[in-house]
């Protein structure tokens, strides 16, 4: 399986470039991608200048400990759910102390989960005065979801740094 991809590689390139311009900085709270956002950005030269920190808050436990989502909102609405995107997004920024937070959780397969089909992602998106939460559903092999989605939270934070 490959590692990388091409495009996902040039948007972690330009997205490192732009935060530097910025004199800005992420971190990242990851489930679905087990921090393949945080990993893909550091494979940038440079990406030092800007890449606080990235969590793996694969369990339930993980969301509440290290990103500090509270156990009341996962007891509601469960860890795969747009307030759990928006809250560990939160989360990453507030524990890592950096501009913008990025909050991944969803379903990558092979099976469903908590009522949720494979292919279900949320992307949590906290910035320097909002947050906002993209709603996906994404096709392919575990490998490609979790890839697909590493390539929509680092598009869309593209954007956002660049129209702030």
């Amino acid at each position: 399986m490959p590692v990388s991809d091409p495009l996902v590689d040039g948007h972690a390139a330009a997205l490192v470039a732009d935060l530097t311009v910025r004199r800005q900085t992420v971190a990242t709270a990851e489930s679905l991608t087990d921090c393949l956002v945080a990993a893909t950005l550091a494979g940038v030269p440079g990406a030092s200048a800007v890449l606080r920190g990235g969590l793996i808050t694969y369990t339930v436990e993980t969301k509440i400990e290290l990103a500090g989502v509270a156990a009341e909102l996962l007891a509601d609405v469960g860890p795969v759910a747009e307030p759990t995107a928006r809250a560990m997004a939160v989360g990453a920024q507030q524990r890592c102390g950096a501009t913008w937070g990025v909050g991944l959780t969803g379903v990558a397969g092979p099976e469903p989960h908590g009522g949720h089909p494979v292919g279900t992602v949320f992307v949590g998106l906290a910035g320097p005065v909002d947050t906002e939460v993209l709603a996906l559903h994404l096709d392919g092999s575990r490998w490609q979801i979790r890839l697909a989605a590493v390539h929509a939270a680092l598009a869309r934070l593209r954007i956002l740094v660049e129209n702030q």
